[in-house]
């Protein structure tokens, strides 16, 4: 249940890292980042073996660096993860966006696979942007881990449980581009 909010982080903490880093050059660069996170979704019963967990997740964005981890700005990622209640397999997908200290905004799609309870494996993919991140481009694997969870049954709502949880989304030789702004000028301003 909560693995579709730790594939959520992953995303999201590929995009801070990405907009922490973005040079004003069109170059590559790779980045490692994290983002403890928290999670509130629910859980629906979609079939006979399978349940659907709708939510998101939020945290702060870190971004390794020589000096050690600097804080690059705040991840939120909404999505939905299929579960199959049989053997505990999980697919999920969703979007996130990034936003950096400075206010520019990266956004981004993700998606995983994996075990329930045990962690979500897949890729993050930049798909925009705002601020000094506009005309982002990059991807990269993301590991969702969720470190504590609960659920909780409200009587107002029959038809699902709440899901709450912890956990840490981390992003490992992601690789993005940011065009150059001034790559496009051709020796003046237009007349």
């Amino acid at each position: 249940m909560m693995n579709l909010m730790q594939r959520a982080v992953l995303g999201a903490v590929a995009m801070a890292a990405v907009l922490a880093a973005a040079p004003a050059l069109a170059e590559s660069k790779t980045v490692n980042a994290f983002a403890p996170f928290d999670g509130e979704g629910k859980v629906y019963l979609t079939g006979a073996k399978n349940g659907t967990f709708v939510g998101a997740i939020a945290g702060d964005l870190f971004v390794e660096s020589d000096k050690g981890p600097l804080l690059a700005g705040r991840i939120v990622c909404p999505g939905m993860i299929e579960i199959n209640l049989e053997n505990g397999t999980e697919a999920g997908s969703g979007q996130c966006t990034i936003t950096a200290t400075d206010g520019a905004m990266a956004f981004a799609v993700w998606s995983c696979r994996g075990v329930h309870l045990v962690g979500c494996n897949g890729r993050l993919m930049l798909v925009g942007g705002t601020g000094r991140a506009e005309g982002i481009s990059g991807s990269g694997p993301v590991s969702v881990r969720t470190t504590a969870r609960g659920l909780v049954k409200l009587a107002a709502d029959k038809d699902s449980v709440t899901s709450l949880g912890r956990g840490l989304l981390v992003l490992r030789g992601f690789k993005f581009q940011v065009p150059d702004k001034d790559a496009g000028a051709s020796g003046g301003p237009a007349q």
